[in-house]
């Protein structure tokens, strides 16, 4: 270690080789681009790029403007398993109903129509 820093003090003029190879930059739109991997168009080991449709609201599709606390049968359909409120980005429920959709879940739970947690 001593070494290297006398080395570099007594002022050689040796180049030093840069720590990584720096990557070819991209052209841009009209220049060229670097190859694909190969594979799948998904880059997975083979087959199509699995393709996810996109949720829709159900209030919104059925027109349901009131969420009720005591529709148990409708509120346990976004409680998971274990007693969590699931999230929206799994159910398909829009921004303006998943907030109305867990304050019900919320008041059910208080007034035990639906319970906390899962019974082990």
């Amino acid at each position: 270690m001593a070494d290297e820093t006398n080395s570099n003090a007594s002022g050689s003029s040796e180049q030093q080789a840069p720590a990584h190879t720096p990557r070819p930059a991209y052209a841009g739109p009209g220049g060229p681009r670097p190859p694909r991997p190969a594979g799948a168009p998904g880059g997975g080991p083979g087959g199509r790029k699995f393709f996810r449709r996109k949720k829709v609201c159900k209030f919104c599709t059925e027109k349901i403007d009131a969420i009720s606390y005591r529709d148990v049968r409708l509120l346990q359909g976004f409680v998971a398993e274990r007693g969590k409120i699931v999230p929206r980005r799994l159910t398909g429920v829009c921004t303006r109903h998943q907030r109305r959709l867990s304050q019900a879940i919320k008041q059910s739970r208080n007034i035990a129509l639906l319970a906390f947690a899962a019974r082990f």
